[in-house]
Formats: C-alpha cells, sequence, structure tokens
C-alpha cells in the first residue's frame, strides 16, 4: 500500500483530493488517444457537444458532461482506445451580443469601430474570457483528450466549412434566393426556423379597417389584422372565389389610404378562410409567410417597409423612421381620422420570438445563402430506418422522421461580423458571383479585379454539423480521420435534435459516405426540484461549481442579484436554501444526477439528494478505511482472478457482487446509468458495508488461520474489485482509495487504466450462498428487531431457541453458529420439540417470539406481554395486507396466463410462505 494504515485520514476531503488526483491523470497523458500503428485496439469515440465560447458550466452541462464522462471511462477500462473529443463553439449571436454590450458601456458600438477592429476585439475576448467552461468541465472529472481541443474558428476548422459550402454549392446543394426570412431586429440578423420560438396564447387584438374602392365606385372593403401597421405594404386583398358576399368584387381595386398605389382584390382558395373575420384578407407578401405564398402565386409585388433595425423605411410613407410598434398605434390613429377603422376584438394568437435575444420576429424580404435539404434528408432518414443510428430515447425516432420528412431548405446566411465568412465574391464590373475555397483575385467570367466578399457570416450550426469528421482533420485523410471516424456515441441534449444532431447525420453521410455515430443518446433537462426550469429570474440556478466547493446562504443571494433574480427569485433562494452548500464534492453531484434515468425529459434535481450520495462517499471511505486497516498486516493482496472461498459469508458477498457487476454491465451498455449506478450503490451500502464487513469481523477474528486468510483475500477482492466498478461513476474517491489497496506486482498506475470489473472474471455465481445467508440475515434481523422493540441493551446477552424442520435452514444455522451469535449478542439453542414453541407461553417465561421464513424463535425473558400482543398483531396484519395482495394477483386469470411462468411460480411460493407466517403468528397470538 502507498500509506500506512494510520496515514488514512479519518474524513475524505473531496476539494482536496478531487484536485490533486485530477491533475496527476491529465499531466500523466492518461486522457489521450492513440494514433500509434501498431495499436491494434477497438476505438471508442465521442464528440462532446461544444459549449458556446461564451457559455460557463451550468447543471446542464455538469449532467451531460457525467454522462459522457461515464461511457468514455468505461470503455478506456474496457480496453478500447478511447477518444472524447473536446472543443468550444465560437457561438455567432451570442458572442457577438456579448462584446457589443461591453462595447455599449464604453459609449460605442461595433459600427464604430468597423468589421476588422470588431472582429479583432471579439479574439482578444476570446483569448482572455473565452474557453474558461473547459476549465471549468475538469472540475467535473472530464477525461477529455484536452491535447485535441477544437475551436470552431481554428484555421483547420475554418478550411473544412469552406470545403463543405464549396462542394455543396458546386453540387447545386447550396444556392442564393430572394425569400421571406425571419428576421431579428435586435441582433440584425436572420434566423432559421429552428431559432424561433412559438410563444402560444398571447391576448392580442384582431383590427378591422376599410379599404375604399377604387375607380369612383361606391363602397368599401373591410379587412382584419392583427399588424396594422403591415397595410403599408399591402399589395393586394384577397377573397374565396366561392364566397357569394363578394362576388361583386371581382376584377375591381381598392385604394390604399396613405400611399398612392391602387390594389386589386383578388380571388385565392388557399389563402382565404370565409368564415374567419370578415371573409377579406390583406396580402402583405413582404412580410408574411402565407402572404409571400399567395403574392407567387398571383405575381403580386412584394414592398418591404422595414429597415432592419425594425423601423419603417421610406415604402412607408409619412410613417418612414417610426419603431414598427409605434408606427401600429400611429397607423391605427391615422386610420381612425380617415373614418376607416371599423372595431377592434381580442384576439389570442402566437407570437414568433427569437431564442437569442427574445424580441419578437419580423418576416422579412431579404437575398439570402439556402442549402437544399430533401437531398441531404432522405440518407438521413434511411440510416434511422434501416438501424445504423439508433436514437434513445426510441420515442424521439418520430420526431426525427416528422421533422426531416417535412424539412424545408435551411438559410444559413447571418449577418454578423464574427463567424466563418460566406466565401462567395461578387464582381463589381460583370456581377458574376465566385464561390471559391481560395480568396480569387480576379473574377472568374471576366477577370475584373474588382471583387467584393459577401460580407454575411454562416449560421453556427453550420460549422457544428461537421463537428464528428471536421474535428479529426478532415478534408485531409488524417490518420486520426481514419481511425477515429465513424464515433460511436453522441450524448446531447434532446433541444438540439434538429439544430445539431439531424444535421450531423446529414453531412457525415454525404461528406464522408458513413454515419457520423452509430447511437445517438438524448438527456433531459436539469429542473430544480420543484421541476420547474432553472432560471436566473426565478432564483433557482444551481451552480455546480457551487455545489462541488460550497458556497455561504450570503454568497448564493449575492451571486443571483447580480445575475438579476427577481425578489420573488431571492426569497425563493433563501427559504430552500437557507445555510448555503456544503462541500459536496464532483463524485457526490455526480452520483446524484446518475441516480435519475438519464431518458428522462426533466431531472429535477434536489439538493437532499445530494447531501444523500455526499453521505455515500463518506460510507465508502469509512468501510475502505475500516478494511485497510484491517488488512494493514495481511500479506493479502487484490489479485487478477476472483478468489474461491468456502465459508458462507465470502462465498455470499462474491455471488452478490456477480449480481451487481452483472446489473452494472448491463445499465452501461443499454445507457441506463441511473440502473448500473443504483446496482453499486446498493451493492456497497446494503451488501458490503451493512452486512459483509460485519460478518467478516467475526471471521477475522475467529483465530482459524484457513478462515482468516480466505476472508481476507475476499475483502480485499471484493473492495478493489468495487472501486474499479464505481470509478466511472465516481473517479476521484476511488482513485483515493485504490492507490492504498495493496494489489498485485504489475498493477497499472492508476485505476483509471485498470481492467473494468466483469461478473464472469471477479465474481461468482452462487445461488446457495445467496438462498443460505437470507437465512443469517433473517435471524440476525428479527433479532435486531427484538432487541430494539423491548430496548434490550447490546451488553446483556439473549438466549434464543429455535427449531425448524427444513434441513438446508438448520444446517445453515448450525454451520453459522459462531457469526450468528456475534451478530446477535446472543447464545442459540436448538429446540428440536417444536411443541415447545408452539406453547412459548407454557414453557418460557415473558418470551418474545419471532418467525422467519422456515425457522421460528423463541427469546425468554426479554417482553412486556401488552407490548408483545401489540407487535404481534401489527405483524400480523401486514402479513394479511402482503398476503392479500399476492392472492389477488394469483386469482386475475390474466395475470396467471399472461405473466412469465417464473413471475406467476415465485408469487405462489410468496403466498405459501406469508401463509404459513402468518399461521405461526396467529398460534404464538392465541398462547401468548
Amino acid at each position: 500500500m502507498s500509506d500506512e494504515p494510520d496515514e488514512i485520514p479519518k474524513h475524505y476531503a473531496p476539494t482536496e483530493s478531487e484536485g490533486r488526483w485530477y491533475e496527476f491523470w491529465e499531466r500523466s497523458g492518461f486522457f489521450e488517444a492513440s494514433e500509434d500503428p501498431d495499436d491494434r485496439r477497438e476505438t471508442y469515440t465521442l464528440a462532446i457537444p461544444p459549449p458556446n465560447v461564451t457559455g460557463s458550466l451550468h447543471m446542464g452541462h455538469a449532467c451531460r458532461t457525467t454522462f459522457e464522462d461515464v461511457l468514455c471511462r468505461h470503455k478506456r477500462m474496457q480496453g478500447y482506445n478511447t477518444l472524447w473529443m473536446p472543443g468550444i463553439d465560437h457561438a455567432g449571436i451570442a458572442t457577438q451580443v456579448v462584446v457589443e454590450r461591453q462595447l455599449k458601456k464604453e459609449g460605442l458600438t461595433r459600427h464604430d469601430l468597423g468589421r476588422k477592429a470588431f472582429v479583432e476585439r471579439v479574439w482578444q475576448w476570446k483569448e482572455q474570457s473565452g474557453g474558461r467552461i473547459l476549465q471549468q468541465l475538469r472540475k467535473m472529472g472530464a477525461s477529455c483528450d484536452w491535447s485535441r481541443t477544437k475551436f470552431t474558428l481554428d484555421p483547420d476548422m475554418v478550411r473544412a466549412v469552406r470545403e463543405s459550402f464549396v462542394r455543396l454549392y458546386e453540387e447545386g446543394l447550396i444556392y442564393r434566393d430572394t425569400r421571406l426570412v425571419n428576421w431579428d431586429v435586435e441582433s440584425r440578423t436572420v434566423l432559421s426556423d429552428l431559432e424561433v420560438d412559438q410563444e402560444e396564447g398571447v391576448e392580442g387584438e384582431l383590427f378591422d379597417f376599410a379599404y375604399p374602392l377604387a375607380d369612383g365606385d361606391d363602397g368599401e372593403v373591410v379587412v382584419s389584422t392583427t399588424r396594422p401597421e403591415t397595410m403599408l405594404g399591402d399589395t393586394a386583398v384577397a377573397i374565396h372565389p366561392d364566397d357569394e358576399r363578394y362576388r361583386h368584387l371581382h376584377g375591381k381595386f381598392v385604394r390604399h389610404p396613405f400611399v398612392d398605389r391602387l390594389i386589386p382584390v383578388i380571388l385565392d382558395a388557399e389563402l382565404v378562410d370565409p368564415e374567419f373575420g370578415t371573409g377579406v384578407v390583406k396580402v402583405t407578401p413582404a412580410h408574411d409567410p402565407n402572404d409571400f405564398a399567395t403574392g407567387k402565386r398571383h405575381g403580386l409585388e412584394e414592398i418591404n417597409i422595414l429597415n432592419l433595425d425594425g423601423t419603417l423605411n421610406e415604402n412607408a410613407g409619412r410613417f418612414q423612421g417610426l419603431d414598427r410598434f409605434t408606427a401600429r398605434d400611429a397607423v391605427k390613429d391615422e386610420l381612425s381620422g380617415l373614418g376607416l377603422v371599423r372595431g377592434s376584438k381580442k384576439h389570442t394568437m402566437t407570437l414568433p420570438r427569437s431564442q437569442r435575444s427574445g424580441t419578437i420576429v419580423e418576416p422579412l424580404i431579404s437575398t439570402q445563402w439556402f442549402v437544399k435539404m430533401r437531398p441531404l434528408a432522405e440518407p438521413a432518414i434511411a440510416a434511422v430506418r434501416e438501424g445504423r443510428i439508433q436514437i434513445l430515447p426510441e420515442e424521439w425516432e418520430k420526431t426525427y422522421f416528422h421533422w426531416l420528412e417535412n424539412i424545408q431548405d435551411w438559410c444559413i446566411s447571418r449577418q454578423l461580423w464574427w463567424g466563418h465568412e460566406v466565401p462567395a465574391w461578387y464582381c463589381g464590373a460583370c456581377s458574376e458571383v465566385t464561390v471559391s475555397r481560395e480568396d480569387p483575385s480576379e473574377c472568374k467570367a471576366c477577370g475584373s479585379t474588382e471583387l467584393r466578399q459577401d460580407e454575411d457570416v454562416l449560421d453556427t450550426w453550420f460549422s457544428s454539423a461537421l463537428w464528428p469528421f471536421s474535428t479529426l482533420g478532415w478534408p485531409e485523410d488524417t490518420p486520426a480521420l481514419q481511425r477515429f471516424y465513424p464515433t460511436q456515441d453522441m450524448e446531447t441534449g434532446y433541444d438540439i435534435i434538429f439544430f445539431w444532431v439531424a444535421r450531423m447525420i446529414m453531412m457525415g453521410l454525404h461528406f464522408m459516405g458513413e454515419v457520423p455515430f452509430t447511437r445517438v443518446l438524448l438527456a433531459g433537462l436539469v429542473t430544480d426540484e420543484r421541476g420547474e426550469k432553472m432560471s436566473k429570474v426565478k432564483g433557482n440556478v444551481i451552480d455546480p461549481l457551487d455545489v462541488i466547493h460550497g458556497a455561504t446562504a450570503d454568497e448564493l443571494v449575492a451571486k443571483a442579484e447580480n445575475a438579476g433574480a427577481s425578489k420573488a427569485g431571492i426569497k425563493y433562494l433563501k427559504k430552500t436554501y437557507p445555510e448555503g452548500f456544503v462541500a459536496y464534492g464532483a463524485d457526490a453531484l455526480r452520483m446524484t444526477l446518475l441516480s435519475y434515468s438519464p431518458q428522462s425529459r426533466r431531472i429535477a434535481l434536489s439538493i437532499k439528494r445530494i447531501e444523500g450520495y455526499r453521505n455515500f462517499a463518506n460510507k465508502l471511505w469509512n468501510a475502505s478505511r475500516y478494511a485497510l486497516m484491517k488488512l494493514s498486516d495481511s500479506e493479502a493482496v487484490a489479485a487478477q482472478k476472483c478468489p474461491r472461498p468456502n465459508a458462507l459469508a465470502n462465498r455470499w458477498i462474491l455471488a452478490r457482487l456477480f449480481e451487481a457487476l452483472d446489473a452494472a454491465a448491463t445499465g452501461l451498455e443499454a445507457y441506463r446509468l441511473d440502473d448500473a449506478s443504483g446496482a453499486l450503490y446498493h451493492f456497497l451500502w446494503d451488501e458490503f458495508c451493512d452486512w459483509y464487513l460485519e460478518v467478516s469481523k467475526t471471521a477475522l477474528d475467529s483465530g482459524d488461520a484457513a478462515l482468516v486468510k480466505e476472508t481476507e483475500a475476499t475483502l480485499v477482492h471484493t473492495l478493489e474489485t468495487v472501486l474499479r466498478a464505481l470509478h466511472p461513476m465516481m473517479p476521484h474517491i476511488t482513485e483515493e482509495i485504490w492507490q492504498r489497496v495493496p494489489k498485485w506486482a504489475d498493477a497499472p498506475a492508476s485505476v483509471m487504466l485498470a481492467r473494468y470489473p466483469s461478473a464472469l472474471v471477479d465474481a461468482k455465481s452462487d445461488k446457495d450462498a445467496v438462498r443460505d445467508f437470507e437465512v443469517v440475515k433473517a435471524l440476525v434481523g428479527s433479532l435486531r428487531a427484538i432487541r430494539a422493540e423491548h430496548e434490550i441493551s447490546w451488553s446483556r446477552p439473549i438466549d434464543v431457541y429455535w427449531h425448524t424442520d427444513d434441513a438446508v435452514r438448520r444446517g445453515v444455522i448450525q454451520s453459522e453458529r459462531a457469526t450468528l451469535e456475534a451478530l446477535g449478542g446472543c447464545v442459540l439453542h436448538f429446540e428440536p420439540d417444536s411443541s415447545r414453541l408452539d406453547d412459548a407461553g407454557k414453557h418460557f417465561a415473558n418470551a418474545a417470539v419471532f418467525v422467519n421464513p422456515g425457522v421460528r424463535g423463541v427469546v425468554p425473558e426479554v417482553i412486556d406481554p401488552e407490548k408483545e400482543r401489540e407487535r404481534l398483531t401489527r405483524d400480523l396484519k401486514k402479513i394479511d395486507k402482503e398476503l392479500g395482495a399476492v392472492e389477488k394477483k394469483l386469482d386475475n386469470p390474466s395475470f396467471v396466463s399472461r405473466a412469465p411462468a417464473e413471475v406467476v411460480e415465485k408469487s405462489k411460493r410468496d403466498a405459501s410462505e406469508l401463509r404459513a407466517k402468518r399461521e405461526q403468528l396467529e398460534v404464538a397470538l392465541s398462547r401468548l
């Protein structure tokens, strides 16, 4: 061992241990994947969903990092050449907003600096502050290959993005067109449909006004709208061709009241619902998607009335310069002054909002770059349908298919300065567009040098879509690309299945000819313990670093106030965490996150649960400390093979270890990390700590040399094995303890390099031992219950008279007598005459009675008769309830016919045992 037993601290200090071991792993290069041609190990690759360069660690990151790290550490220990690829996304809009806010505090805008200086300013900010989240991920124990860290604007990544753009353009899959787009007036950029949230149930107004008929005709046409200001861009009013009310309007025109424009009355059955509003629809092709399509059908003029900042332009006439919402009221007032208002009413509607800025999105006519998606979507659909990619949970497959089967072309240009520049140049002499991998020096059509590069940048998700292969060196055929593509797993949040996952699948299939990964593992949203989404305003944000390192209540409040929490949020924070957080450590947080199903839609994080797993870490530490002290004078070392002991307790713990390892392996492979962590948690707490360590004391103090030797061997093997099994989940504390465990001569330098345990190699299935040890547990449990029930001091030994007609149970109790007497604080007496126990009140004074499966017992001189009668009655009611539930199932023909045979048989056995126990309790009660 690396330390003497008396040097093992009494208490585990996670804040000291975690940093020390992480630095050791990283310094030693244990996280690094190998490209050595002679390394023939099978590969396992997982690419981290690159966090934004603006980001800092939040609980969603902590959750996904934990899940991914468990997968990678597990595969690494299984002998895979494991690559966990880290990186950061330049996050175009988010990063530009951060730096623009800094400039605003200085009284400047990006336009004051100019594009080149502004981009330099963003790079400066990135170097100073960007990427801090990768340092924070280390605090969670993330075992990424940091030597390969990528930034989406690194030179090689820029090259990959250019190559993909040019190839898609040359293949006719990227094109430039003038269309209606989603415009964010605050960020001043176009947004894809996926970047727009639909806010439902908004109370608005349905406003009616009249258009006078033109050319001297009397009459008017009344239209309804929720956006009166857009009437300034109207180029038609539409009616249904079958609406008899408006047959007289066919072929007519109306006159615009504010601009010199005649507006035709058109017939359109697709746009107009005669039952809605007045049955007449104003048509604004430049500012509404449905109207845009209608305009294309009828060849209508598209008149844009908006500037890029949301103010009205010269096409708005007298309203030019007004903000869009100010213009709404101004238009209504002017229409009222002209006597054209025909009323209004409340109207529930849906508002499109920018995910980034929160502002209401405006439909706007604009010339942008698009990707044709259907040719890319069809192979991506087939890859999932054919099983080449598995999506977990499977319920998301339907959503994936629905989106791809109804996909629209992707607008990939953004009106930002920070990002991948569109590699297109416009000739000032002949208007030719040159798309090129390298910066051109002259026009490819006319030879002119009067070239101007497109000012737009590409959507951030365009570069992210290339992530699984661009990070490995594509378009070069690098050794890394050959070895680590395709990757195996892609773990991420379900909220970006369209933004990112589907696009990676499409691009991977298109450029690499292979799927980019074989499994998509979708994690849920981490919420507060009430199930509410964490937000700064609500004051319910839990910072993972506060949980890991600790924070006082005052520090939590100050942080929330600086983040803009509301008064209600601060009140909630003070009430919920009045004592703040102690330093729970990363391992306790990781085990907490692993205790929730990774496939849940919501993970309602509870601090109480984190506290529980901090206690688990302490339990592991104390148990290991005890075991190592017991082994301090022993020659026993953890071997690479499972011992083959004879003693029941040693056989039993190895059998339970077999079951725990088997459940853990199944959970890890099926991405049921909660099942895997739960199996190891219960094994260590409920069986290793609560039972085996107690039983092993008796064996180690027995003086029986053979028993002592096999118990020492079993104890050290079980401890070392469970540390290896727990390592992917709790890497720091397992390393701290594992380093102190006596091991084989050529053991690796770290537990993370040791072989992940296997049930077949490191444990032994033994159903007989599990069955027999249940007799021990039941008898000890009954005796401890009697002591507790009757307040019997442990300093007082008790006599126990017992009987069983079962030869197997009798043999177990007799062979394990020393253990039972030590754990029960008793002297055991076999009573061959069962009738004496049946009439315990006659033969034993003030006796407590217990009934276990197949075993009955009496403990004399310990009870108050009234209290015992109450206890037996209580136990009888409990058994009646359990028996009633089992019998109800067995009386159900559907259960008996449909349930697996082994389940039905177990229910029958349970019923039989409960009836026998009830009978024994009734006898004991009647004779008390």
